[in-house]
């Protein structure tokens, strides 16, 4: 049969209780559980912030890419006109009624800036470049009108294709390629 061992005693009676030396080294052991704690508490919080930046620029890219794709989508009667960092057309009136705005797409102080007459926009920040491409027929074009005889008809589709600067200061390059409607055709008077 089995026996309880019995506690230590000391001379007097009184039970024992742990030695110095066992309360420094389970206070180091659990100050040592505590600092790797805190480190992997600071490691996910400088994770989540920097997915944080990313997200952020990601939908500031997303929403910049919108606004460019609405306006391009509501071309209205005029003509375009584009090449390198630079692009002209005149869109529709946003709304409902009202006279269509001429608009102007260019790179400035590392910004793609959208203008209309005197008033500037910032579309977005950290451009490291951007370039309009034009579709006529099959082929692709780094202007537009391609000749003088063109400087009345839209091409079939506007690319731009925009150099951004990531959070780290990585590029990346994005691309988006925007059909134009059929352009009306008015009489001659």
């Amino acid at each position: 049969m089995l026996r309880p061992v019995p506690r230590c005693r000391d001379e007097g009676g009184a039970e024992q209780g742990f030695t110095l030396i066992e309360l420094m080294i389970s206070l180091g052991l659990f100050a040592l559980i505590a600092v790797a704690g805190l480190a992997l508490v600071d490691g996910i919080i400088k994770v989540q912030g920097r997915t944080e930046k990313r997200l952020d620029r990601l939908a500031d890219l997303q929403r910049a890419m919108f606004v460019v794709s609405s306006d391009i989508d509501q071309i209205a009667f005029g003509r375009v006109s584009g090449g390198g960092e630079k692009l002209n057309f005149t869109r529709a009136a946003p709304g409902f009624g009202g006279p269509a705005v001429p608009l102007q797409y260019s790179v400035a102080n590392g910004n793609l800036v959208r203008g209309s007459g005197a008033m500037l926009q910032t579309v977005v920040g950290g451009v490291a470049n951007v370039r309009w491409r034009f579709l006529d027929g099959g082929a692709w074009a780094d202007r537009w009108p391609l000749r003088d005889e063109d400087k009345d008809r839209w091409p079939r589709a506007i690319a731009i294709e925009l150099q951004a600067i990531g959070p780290g200061g990585t590029p990346g390059a994005l691309r988006r390629v925007v059909t134009l409607p059929d352009q009306a055709e008015y009489p001659k008077q």
